[in-house]
Parts: structure tokens; C-alpha cells; sequence
């Protein structure tokens, strides 16, 4: 029997797959919910991994993992809420309006309803952990991502909201706010080598993430080892958004300054 159980939203790629991958891998047992089926059949075969396809905007596909978690590992200890949606258009295009909705439907609301269906069960496993998926676009302003990096910041805010809502039934609600991160998303961005080394260029530690280490974070707020967290935005992006000045960032070359 699994020693716990997550629903994991986004779970078919990047930092959702590698998330289901580590819990599974540490015995929990895991319900990967994603709107592409295709990508859910991709993942690998675990027996502690059930597979749901739905839209993490949808109440009913958020009830429904929740309710699946419980029938098949007998209770929820954690949510990582990870779904989410770019591409934003510029402020004055056509159709900008109608895109902010759909991003903020996934990135907003679907967080909302996934906080909704976890409560009760986590609730009634005596407590329990929810992570978001922010951004560090969330804590900063970006050129050309307005809609993606406003939905973040409403998503870094509900978090804090929430985690009071929450915090005296024992339910933990945190964020990780992820850098630049080697994901199918990004690929377009890193297959383009100028553009790759000017956003590298702004990483203090010199590379970009692995989705790994996006879900060793994601593990933490969810265990013991994070019992008095709540409310806390954590970057995950070495270093960018700890300096917004003018200068860039020394390049790490293995040697320390002189």
C-alpha cells in the first residue's frame, strides 16, 4: 500500500511528469490528471500511478481526481496544483481579451477549484499540503507576457490568501515560483541560440532548470520537513529574481572571484 497519495495537476509533462515520477518513486500513490490524453499515455508505467484525462478548469475533473485518489489509496495527503497555459498575444490584438480569459480559466480559476475539491479530503486525513505552480514571472514584470504574468501574480496571491483560509485546519497551501526550466514549453526558446544565451545570461547559477529540480522543491513543501510552512512563495530559479538591477550577474566559470 502507498504510504500517501497526490493528485498532481499537468502531470503529462515538464515539471508536472517529473513531479508524478518522484512521488511515485518515494511511494506514494499518485493521480496524474491532464487535459492531454496522449500525453498521460507517454508517462511511465507505475503501479502506484493512476492516470486521469480532464481540464484541471473543469469543477468536475478536479472532484474527480480527488474522489479517485481516495478510492484507490484510501485517502489524500497532498495536491500539487501544477496546470497551466502561456501564449499572450499583444494588449491591443484582437482576441487579447478572450486569451486573457483562458489563461487566467487555467492559471486562476483552476487553482481555486483544485483547492476546493483537496480540502475536504485532506481535511479529513486530520491535514494535509497543497503547491502551486507560480512563476517567477508572477513576482516580476516580463516584455510581451502580460496575461501569463498577471495570472501568475493572482496565482501567488491566492496562495497567501488562502493559506490563512486554511492554515488553522492544517492545511498548508504554498507556491513554487519556477525560473527558466528545461520543459517542452521552453523548447522553442532553447532551440533558438541567441535568445537562449541572452535568457541564460540572466540566471545567476548559469543554467537553466531541470524539471527535477522543480519537483525536489514541490516533494519538500509537501512533507514533515516543511510542517511550518504555509503562505510562502518559494523561487525556484537561481538567482533571477533576486537581483532586478541594472547590471547583470557575474558568470559562474568553477573559479571564485579573485
Amino acid at each position: 500500500m502507498p504510504t500517501g497519495a497526490v493528485v498532481v495537476t499537468g502531470a503529462a509533462a515538464g515539471i508536472g511528469r517529473a513531479s508524478v515520477e518522484l512521488f511515485a518513486e518515494r511511494g506514494f500513490g499518485v493521480v496524474a490528471l491532464d487535459v492531454s490524453k496522449k500525453g498521460l499515455d507517454g508517462l511511465p508505467e507505475h503501479p502506484n500511478v493512476v492516470t486521469l484525462a480532464g481540464d484541471a478548469a473543469d469543477p468536475a475533473a478536479n472532484d474527480e481526481a480527488v474522489a479517485l485518489a481516495v478510492e484507490r489509496f484510501g485517502r489524500l495527503d497532498a495536491s500539487v496544483l501544477n496546470a497551466g497555459l502561456g501564449g499572450t498575444p499583444p494588449i491591443e490584438a484582437p482576441g487579447a481579451v478572450e486569451r486573457l480569459d483562458e489563461i487566467h480559466a487555467v492559471n486562476v480559476r483552476g487553482l481555486l477549484l483544485g483547492i476546493r475539491s483537496a480540502a475536504p479530503a485532506l481535511r479529513a486525513a486530520g491535514g494535509g499540503s497543497i503547491v502551486v505552480t507560480a512563476s517567477a514571472a508572477g513576482l516580476r514584470g516580463d516584455p510581451y507576457t502580460w496575461a501569463y504574468n498577471a495570472s501568475k501574480a493572482a496565482a501567488i496571491n491566492l496562495v497567501r490568501a488562502a493559506a490563512l483560509d486554511y492554515a488553522y485546519q492544517n492545511i498548508r497551501i504554498n507556491a513554487v515560483a519556477p525560473g527558466l526550466t528545461e520543459t517542452p514549453r521552453t523548447a522553442g526558446q532553447r532551440a533558438d541560440p541567441e535568445l537562449s544565451a541572452a535568457l541564460t545570461r540572466r540566471i545567476p547559477l548559469g543554467r537553466w532548470a531541470k524539471p527535477r529540480e522543480q519537483a525536489e522543491v514541490i516533494w519538500f513543501l509537501t512533507s514533515p520537513a516543511a510542517s511550518y510552512i504555509t503562505g510562502a512563495a518559494i523561487p525556484v530559479d537561481g538567482g533571477l529574481t533576486a537581483s532586478n538591477g541594472i547590471l547583470l550577474a557575474p558568470t559562474y566559470d568553477g573559479e571564485p572571484p579573485s
